[in-house]
């Protein structure tokens, strides 16, 4: 039997997903299928509206070895296994003459877990062991949440926490799910057989194309024990977050809270002078903590120091001799151990990464009004990590509309530990880089504009004429505005601000979910919605709702972040830029992403504003630029508004 084509398998594909065949996926489509023959690692940038979900689909099904699609949201996840992989696989099914399996598989805590459910949490000691259902006031939110819980686990067949509509809060969902290390392992646990996490595992271990988040990769990698089955292709979508989300994974953190947790949890299960050591060491602990001071610490204080090895070594004590006794009089024992040995383990690696003061990390205090301080450690860089981990043994296609920053791929494949293109080195795994373009014709669907007459924006401070600008800006537009902003202050004070100012209904992040306040903003034309980091990512809206995307500055790091300032200054004691390196990289890829909120389809109209100069008069500006969609470029502040009036007037002749 002939092999069918890749055009032609494709062309099926498309077709059974109601979409439009475009060149840039037939070019994407070729390179993964290379990379997978020749076992070779690509980065490839598509464009919104490329289709890239097909273009790597339909190449790794085509394949028929194992591939693991590891994604950022939650959004592209159900997309590809509600949506995409179904079609796709009915649709090449008469060519291939099979049907690719497909499986989800999160991390454990995704699912609910039954033993937690029909046995009760164990709970801190002075509350007793209780069952949390009669806990809770019936009337109460929590109440409620947790007997929609019991209901909803009669009748889930996943017991995947994103299959629950409406979602529950995360301390309701923390009373009926387990952490990995939480959990007693299904042959010790008496509902191991028809554990929903076991069932995920065991559907990827069949599974063709096993769809995961880029949090179970990172913890595949760091933790050396395999959490995903054996495969021979990897592909990271959403790759431009793939770099933050493991730098989270590898974060270890310190409270009082949290260590105090940990003691009470130990205290019912070993001796008397075991369990006061680790009080005391706590106690220090939290005396340290009440007096820290946020930022980077480049040497451990000395009382910071010993409090730290005084709870290492209280810690494992714990650990022994928890390992060491049986208890029959607890209730549940098994449960109640595994969860204290958890905590007090948890709290036992951080005390000892952070006394054992590698090079490789930065350590650093956060303080919170509410929850008070935070220590906290995490890798100076992954990219070592994801040289060693990621690219071994398999082919890895990385892929998102924005991974060309200052227009080539090296500072990106820097973070990930490869060498610039073409370049050979000893330990670094070799690419290609290959941008397919998109589908959009920018320079006729958007223009960029730079409001270069404003002052430059300083750290503190309301900015009166960047608010004249945007009342101006959102007034010509009719509305229709997407505010970005680079903190929740900034947002919140221009939309107090403009709701005294303008009739236009304002919307902003945190009064209402994220997914209402969207949904309020694509049906209102006349609506803008402003907000912070997730809405430079997360929103897709197409047509007449959005036709001007705001930028309020340079989205750069904040000088004081400890991370940031950490890697920038390592850059820069190895003889580069840790400016452009870190800080500009780091502003690059949001505002690409931010301008990516703007044109979302063929018929979609409209301005990016930038409302600080910087992008027009600093010598980082170009890189920047070059990081952007191609749009119409005009620092003319009365050609933006005669243009956003005419959109505007073209969307109301039309009905919007």
């Amino acid at each position: 039997m002939t092999k069918p084509s890749l055009p032609d398998l494709l062309h099926a594909a498309v077709t059974a997903v109601g979409g439009t065949e475009r060149p840039g996926q037939v070019a994407m489509a070729e390179a993964v299928a290379e990379a997978i023959d020749d076992n070779t690692h690509r980065l490839i940038q598509a464009g919104t509206g490329t289709g890239k979900s097909l273009g790597y689909l339909v190449p790794a099904l085509a394949h028929g070895e194992r591939v693991v699609v590891a994604t950022a949201t939650l959004a592209l996840q159900r997309q590809l296994v509600e949506r995409d992989l179904p079609r796709t696989v009915e649709a090449l099914h008469p060519q291939l003459r099979r049907r690719p399996q497909f499986a989800m598989l999160k991390g454990r805590s995704n699912y609910l877990c039954l033993h937690r459910l029909h046995e009760g949490a164990p709970q801190d000691e002075e509350e007793g062991l209780f069952d949390q259902f009669e806990a809770a006031a019936p009337t109460s939110k929590l109440g409620q949440d947790l007997l929609r819980l019991r209901d909803w686990a009669d009748e889930t067949e996943t017991g995947d926490r994103d299959d629950l509509t409406p979602g529950v809060s995360d301390k309701a969902w923390s009373q009926i799910s387990v952490s990995s290390r939480e959990c007693l392992g299904a042959t010790k646990c008496a509902y191991g057989a028809e554990c929903f996490a076991e069932a995920a595992r065991e559907r990827a271990k069949l599974a063709d194309v096993v769809v995961t988040n880029h949090a179970l990769l990172a913890i595949d990698a760091i933790e050396g024990a395999p959490v995903l089955p054996q495969h021979e292709v990897l592909i990271v979508d959403e790759a431009h977050e793939l770099v933050s989300r493991v730098t989270g994974v590898a974060t270890g953190e310190l409270t009082p809270g949290q260590v105090n947790r940990a003691v009470k949890r130990a205290a019912k299960l070993v001796d008397e002078k075991t369990a006061d050591s680790l009080q005391t060491a706590a106690e220090s602990f939290e005396r340290v903590m009440e007096l820290a001071l946020p930022g980077r610490l480049e040497e451990i204080p000395e009382d910071l120091g010993y409090a730290l090895m005084s709870l290492r070594d209280a810690a494992r004590n714990v650990i022994s001799a928890i390992g060491a006794t049986r208890d029959k009089s607890v209730q549940d024992e098994d449960a109640v151990r595994k969860q204290a040995l958890a905590a007090v383990e948890t709290v036992h690696a951080v005390a000892e990464r952070i006394t054992n003061g590698s090079e490789f990390d930065v350590v650093w205090y956060e303080r919170h009004d509410r929850f008070g301080a935070t220590l906290r450690v995490a890798p100076l860089s992954v990219s070592g990590l994801l040289r060693e981990k990621l690219f071994e043994d398999r082919s890895v296609v990385l892929t998102s509309a924005t991974l060309k920053l200052g227009g080539d791929f090296n500072g990106v494949a820097a973070s990930l530990g490869l060498s610039p293109e073409g370049v050979a080195a000893d330990d670094a795994p070799v690419w290609q880089g290959l941008d397919v373009g998109s589908p959009f014709d920018y320079p006729k669907q958007g223009i960029l504009y730079v409001a270069k007459h404003l002052a430059t924006p300083g750290r503190e401070g309301t900015r009166g004429d960047m608010m004249d600008e945007l009342a101006e800006l959102i007034e010509a537009a009719g509305g229709r505005t997407l505010g970005l902003f680079s903190s929740m202050r900034g947002a919140k004070a221009a939309a107090e601000e403009l709701r005294g100012r303008l009739d236009h209904p304002i919307l902003l992040q945190g009064e209402e979910t994220l997914g209402e306040l969207i949904k309020a903003f694509a049906a209102d034309p006349k609506t803008c919605l402003f907000g912070t980091l997730s809405l430079w990512q997360g929103v897709d809206v197409p047509g007449p709702s959005c036709q001007l995307v705001i930028m309020d500055r340079i989205p750069f790091p904040r000088p004081d972040d400890p991370l940031m300032s950490a890697r920038q200054k390592s850059v820069e004691e190895h003889g580069g830029n840790g400016f452009m390196a870190v800080a500009a990289t780091h502003a690059a890829l949001l505002m690409a992403q931010g301008a990516g909120r703007l044109v979302r389809a063929s018929g979609d109209r409209g301005v990016v504003a930038v409302l600080d100069p910087r992008l027009a008069t600093a010598r980082y500006g170009s890189f920047l630029r070059a990081t952007l969609p191609d749009f119409w470029y005009t620092t003319d502040r009365n050609q933006v508004r005669r243009s956003l009036a005419a959109i505007d007037a073209a969307a109301r002749a039309d009905g919007a």
